[in-house]
C-alpha cells in the first residue's frame, strides 16, 4: 500500500467481533477492521454489512480483513485492494476459536441462504 491515509497503525481493535451486531444480537459471517479508529464491522456478506456502513457514516476509507491468516486492506476511496500493509497495533484477528461465521450461539441453522 503506497499511502498510509486513513491508517492509524496504532490504534487497537474496537473487539473480537462486530460492535453493532454484538449491541443487537445479530451475527456475522466475516469481519473487518477500519484501519483508521480500529472499528470491527461485518463484511458485505454479512446480513448488516456494519463495516461498510461505518465507512460511509465516518469517512474512514481504509479496511483490513480481521480474519486468521488474512492481510489485505480495501481502499473505499479508490475501490482498490491490497494483499498488506502496514502492521496494525495486535490483535490482528479474530481469536482463532471464534467461529466463523459468529458469533457461537447467534448464528441461524439457515445462515448460508441470508448471506448478502
Amino acid at each position: 500500500m503506497s499511502s498510509p491515509n486513513g491508517i492509524d497503525p496504532s490504534v487497537p481493535p474496537s473487539g473480537s467481533g462486530c460492535a453493532e451486531c454484538e449491541a443487537a444480537g445479530g451475527w456475522w459471517f466475516h469481519l473487518r477492521r477500519c484501519a483508521q479508529c480500529g472499528h470491527i464491522g461485518c463484511c458485505d456478506d454479512s446480513p448488516a454489512k456494519h463495516g461498510t456502513a461505518h465507512a460511509r457514516a465516518t469517512g474512514h476509507p481504509v479496511i483490513r480483513s480481521f480474519e486468521p491468516g488474512e492481510t489485505w486492506f480495501w481502499n473505499y476511496e479508490t475501490s482498490e485492494s491490497y494483499a498488506s500493509g502496514p502492521q496494525l497495533a495486535p490483535p490482528e484477528s479474530h481469536p482463532a476459536d471464534q467461529p466463523t461465521p459468529g458469533p457461537a450461539g447467534r448464528v441461524p441453522k439457515d445462515w448460508a441462504s441470508r448471506l448478502g
